[in-house]
């Protein structure tokens, strides 16, 4: 991988769980469309266990893994807390630490600047 390359990109990996996979190909297609990220990948079958309103839960949900730049983190949370039926969506960025240069490079060409 060319680091130079890599370095340049600010590339960022940002993953949200949603109740259904209806609502996960919904919700990917349309932040794929307004250019908010490059690519989605919306992965069935996820079991969570978590804490809300003062007791442990359980669901079956689907989780969303988009692939943009770190710049459009603020657009991308915005536009996925309006789309999302959860009152509190978890929409967690991790950064890609390195990756294939031209890959980085494609993320940053698909979508829009900040």
């Amino acid at each position: 991988m060319d680091e130079r390359a890599a370095a340049s990109v600010s590339a960022v990996i940002c993953y949200v769980t949603v109740a259904s996979r209806e609502e996960a190909l919904a919700i990917a297609r349309t932040v794929v469309e307004e250019r908010l990220a490059a690519a989605a990948n919306v992965i069935d079958g996820v079991s969570s266990i978590y804490w809300w309103q003062d007791a442990v839960r359980q669901s079956a949900e689907s989780l969303i893994a988009f692939k943009t730049r770190r710049g459009l983190l603020p657009a991308l949370g915005t536009r996925l807390r309006q789309l999302h039926s959860y009152q509190c969506p978890a929409i967690v960025a991790v950064p890609i630490a390195q990756g294939d240069a031209d890959y980085l490079r494609w993320i940053e060409r698909e979508t829009r600047p900040a």
